[in-house]
């Protein structure tokens, strides 16, 4: 009984516990869900899990059941990044207490109860206990921004000449641009929550995607198209400012980085909030918010690269390196370039995909069928979605302590993996351009597998990872146990 308390205690009360359980969690769903539809499904697999778990699939309630996966997942998702900013933001000991079990009780509810409402009958108990779930996780972000609260004297930064971005009296701005996310996170998760307490009076359930060439959408579809839009984005944003602290990201390129992260995060949740009122105008300031956080990315990465270089010639004892070293450094690891790499990747999957797709709107997206904008847009935000997870998962094995050759294969598998998928999950979004529909299906043949093939390595990798993990769970000694009597408990 003791020995599982002691494993109940480290699942639930640190940072690794917790993060490793709803990791944990949100992989079996993804593993799962994941046969029902796409390539997996045409092969028939989605009939053998549907029987298998006794799964309740309505056609026509179809919109519904996908809503309710994708909030039960970002709940999740949500959860683990609140963790990680926890765990590396300077707050007192009872905030962390409070904000870590009130987002556990949220996310285990939504996720518990919106997959059994969604997929398994539809219990309205069910139903109610995820909103319940919901509910205590915007409270737990509602903490978590208090807690951040940037105007706290003790957090101030005292040295004049620091490195790190602050204001003339002290304020630092890194804090002030993670409570900017979460504030912004709150506001604009009312967006939806207004949209969805409309459900029975006049509001149904509609995927965004299938409205897209409709010029007259109802105001509350234009919220819940601006909701979608700004929590997809500000998860980036939060994810960054959390590798930013990873990487001790400080300097000049700092002291513009964060300015222009809060800058942006707030100009794109108010550009996401005129979706309502204003559409047009909408779009023209999200496009400003986006530029200014893109900027702040790519300012990190710059900042990391050149980082990632430094500590490894230094690691080796190189005072004047060539070229070719300095490349050698900059791959040495694959978990911690991979981080940045993936930002940079995102832009060639999903930044230049839209902005292509915005400047040929008219000349060529429009005149193609209705069905290739739809794959399109829909591609475009599970693969930045993907790509969020993938970061998030190379800061977890890192908090983790995952060393040595592990560590590489882990890293390259993941990158490769991924990136594999997420490119090939591209070319199919763009294939209209390239090709006609009645020559496409080699090419689309091709890309299904390619992407399937991915997406299925990327899942034995973390399988794997966590299969180690679970044995050493077994282990009286195993690193679970050090990892408690580091966190104190």
């Amino acid at each position: 009984m003791k020995a599982i308390t002691k494993r109940f205690q480290y699942f639930f009360l640190s940072t690794k516990g917790l993060a490793l359980v709803a990791i944990a969690l949100v992989s079996l769903v993804t593993a799962i869900w994941g046969t029902l539809s796409g390539p997996l499904a045409e092969m028939g697999i989605n009939d053998i899990t549907v029987r298998l778990l006794g799964m309740d699939l309505v056609p026509a309630e179809r919109e519904g059941r996908l809503i309710m996966l994708y909030h039960s997942i970002a709940m999740t998702v949500v959860a683990i990044q609140v963790y990680f900013i926890t765990h590396i933001m300077p707050m007192k000991k009872h905030e962390r207490a409070m904000i870590n079990a009130t987002v556990t009780v949220g996310y285990m509810l939504a996720l518990t109860f919106g997959m059994l409402f969604g997929y398994f009958g539809h219990n309205w108990i069910y139903h109610g206990l995820f909103i319940a779930g919901q509910t205590l996780m915007y409270f737990g972000g509602v903490l978590l921004a208090v807690a951040l609260w940037p105007w706290k004297k003790e957090y101030y930064i005292q040295d004049p000449k620091s490195e790190y971005a602050h204001t003339k009296s002290g304020m630092d701005l890194e804090r002030a641009a993670f409570f900017a996310m979460a504030v912004t996170t709150l506001g604009s998760a009312l967006l939806g929550a207004i949209a969805g307490a409309s459900f029975g009076n006049g509001f149904v359930t509609f995927l965004a995607e299938d409205t897209v060439r409709d010029p007259n959408k109802a105001l509350l579809a234009r919220g819940v198209i601006g909701h979608l839009h700004i929590m997809v984005a500000l998860t980036g944003v939060a994810i960054t400012l959390i590798v930013g602290k990873w990487y001790d990201f400080k300097g000049i390129l700092h002291k513009i980085a964060m300015p222009s992260m809060i800058f942006g995060s707030i100009i794109l949740a108010l550009g996401c909030a005129l979706m309502i009122p204003a559409q047009y105008y909408a779009h023209l300031i999200i496009y400003v918010g986006s530029t200014f956080v893109l900027v702040a990315g790519l300012l990190l990465v710059i900042y990391g690269w050149g980082r990632l270089i430094r500590d490894r010639l230094a690691e080796q004892g190189i005072e004047k390196a060539s070229f070719g070293q300095k490349f050698k450094a900059l791959f040495h690891d694959p978990v911690k370039f991979g981080a940045t790499w993936q930002m940079v990747y995102m832009n060639f999957c999903v930044t230049f995909v839209g902005l292509f797709m915005a400047a040929k709107l008219d000349d060529i997206i429009r005149r193609l069928p209705l069905r290739e904008e739809r794959i399109t847009l829909t591609g475009h935000w599970h693969v930045l979605a993907a790509i969020i997870a993938t970061i998030m998962l190379f800061y977890f094995v890192d908090l983790m302590g995952l060393k040595g050759k592990a560590r590489k294969w882990f890293g390259w598998l993941t990158i490769i993996s991924s990136d594999l998928a997420f490119g090939a999950a591209t070319v199919f979004a763009l294939k209209r351009l390239f090709v006609s529909e009645s020559d496409q299906q080699p090419l689309v043949d091709t890309l299904d597998l390619l992407t399937e093939f991915g997406l299925g390595l990327l899942l034995i990798v973390i399988a794997a990872f966590l299969g180690w993990r679970l044995i050493d769970l077994f282990k009286k000694d195993g690193r679970w146990a050090k990892e408690m009597s580091d966190a104190g408990l």
